[in-house]
């Protein structure tokens, strides 16, 4: 069935029924590949909530580079991940308004404002109950290794995954913050007790993880540099509340490809001390904590940079998995590797809380128009984007839902 799309702002029933189908964006198993030809429009069936699910209109959603490794089927097929659908609506990120609920959501009606926090887990896994959700065998990213995500009119969602939407963001600045900053929360407050007063290096620092982690060093009282690469990025992150910044094009010799001979690997080596002294001088002293998610390139550096007994903590690794660094600096000092994955609930209501609060704001580059999200996953997959970027879906035009005073999202062209 052809998607008109100048109805998708527009929905035919009251909160409480949902319509018979809605306009998604769909990957099929057959076409993956380039997201620009694995994201194609459909008309699909709406999905009812479940016990405990709800439903919710999307407003706005957020892009993320999950959803590139979806379209491409790499490093694995999403469908390995849901093997029972024979569909894959993705997204990440979400802020619209709850339209359904199913059996036992009490917390939550239809006609409430919510942002999404996207991690999934079972209600009968222990770990839920007293360890954390991020440790349950059940446990997955939503609308990355389940369907359902915020590429479409509705989403699917556990009721455990809703939030208030802060009252002074439009749709598409609610949209813009969820993943990325839950999980530099998590990486920070929770998994490093960051301290006010200790220094932190932070990788990627003007990107969407950076620009959270740097507001929240400043937020707490801890001194962070950036590397970036731009004295733009540098300014930006200046801004945000870094006392300084290292331009990483300076040390390009420093970043490990993993195939150096013995008089190249000496070399990096040299380059990896300058850039730590560098780190050291403006910090006043080495990283008490090193937030990583680059991986291959940076993570011997990491390790030498940080200070004895202090941790490099890291979510990611864009640059390559493999690590391979000398690990006598790490036991003969007594260092910590960290590994953090996103957040749960707890974590992501205080998280957002500060959101509330305008006291960590989300960082926007861009707003696109529902009929683009192949087109925008195609800017991420080029590396031709600049920052977060939104998609309007329920909402027509950027600054609909705002409905209190307040700073919104800071609009700034930042990148990894």
């Amino acid at each position: 069935m052809a998607v008109d799309l100048s109805r998708v702002a527009s929905v035919e029933t009251e909160p409480g029924e949902l319509p018979p189908t809605m306009a998604a964006w769909v990957i099929r198993e057959e076409r993956l590949g380039e997201p620009t030809a694995a994201f194609q429009l459909e008309q699909i069936e709406v999905p009812e909530p479940g016990p405990f699910e709800a439903v919710v209109r999307v407003m706005a959603a957020g892009v993320n580079f999950n959803n590139v490794w979806a379209a491409l089927g790499e490093p694995v097929s999403v469908f390995r991940y849901h093997p029972n659908e024979d569909h894959h609506i993705g997204g990440s990120d979400a802020s619209g308004v709850v339209w359904k609920v199913g059996e036992g959501v009490t917390r939550w009606k239809p006609g409430d404002e919510v942002v999404v926090h996207c991690n999934q887990a079972s209600y009968e896994d222990p770990e839920v109950h007293g360890l954390d959700p991020l440790a349950a065998p059940s446990q997955q990213i939503w609308g990355y290794e389940t369907s359902w995500g915020s590429f479409a009119q509705f989403c699917k969602v556990q009721a455990q995954q809703l939030l208030p939407k802060p009252r002074q963001l439009a749709w598409e600045e609610a949209a813009a913050y969820g993943l990325t900053y839950f999980t530099a929360y998590r990486m920070l407050i929770d998994r490093c007790k960051l301290q006010s007063g200790q220094r932190v290096l932070i990788w990627g620092a003007a990107g969407g993880l950076g620009v959270f982690a740097t507001q929240l060093c400043a937020l707490a009282g801890a001194d962070a540099v950036g590397v970036v690469s731009s004295d733009a990025k540098g300014r930006l992150v200046r801004e945000l509340g870094a006392v300084g910044f290292v331009d990483r094009s300076d040390f390009a010799g420093m970043m490990r490809h993993g195939d150096e001979g013995e008089d190249e690997e000496r070399a990096r080596f040299k380059e990896s001390r300058r850039f730590c002294k560098a780190v050291a001088e403006i910090l006043g002293g080495p990283p008490d904590i090193v937030f990583e998610h680059v991986g291959k390139a940076t993570f011997p550096t990491s390790v030498l940079a940080v200070k004895p007994f202090g941790k490099v903590v890291i979510c990611g690794a864009t640059s390559g998995y493999r690590l391979d660094f000398d690990v006598r600096y790490l036991w003969m000092r007594q260092k910590e590797i960290i590994g953090s994955h996103f957040a749960n609930a707890w974590e992501a209501t205080k998280a957002n809380e500060l959101i509330e609060q305008s006291k960590i704001r989300p960082v926007l580059w861009r707003t696109m128009g529902f009929e683009q999200v192949a087109e925008a996953h195609q800017l991420l997959r080029d590396n031709r984007h600049l920052g977060k970027i939104a998609i309007l879906v329920g909402a027509t035009e950027e600054g609909q839902g705002r409905t209190a005073e307040g700073p919104g999202a800071i609009r700034a062209e930042v990148g990894a």
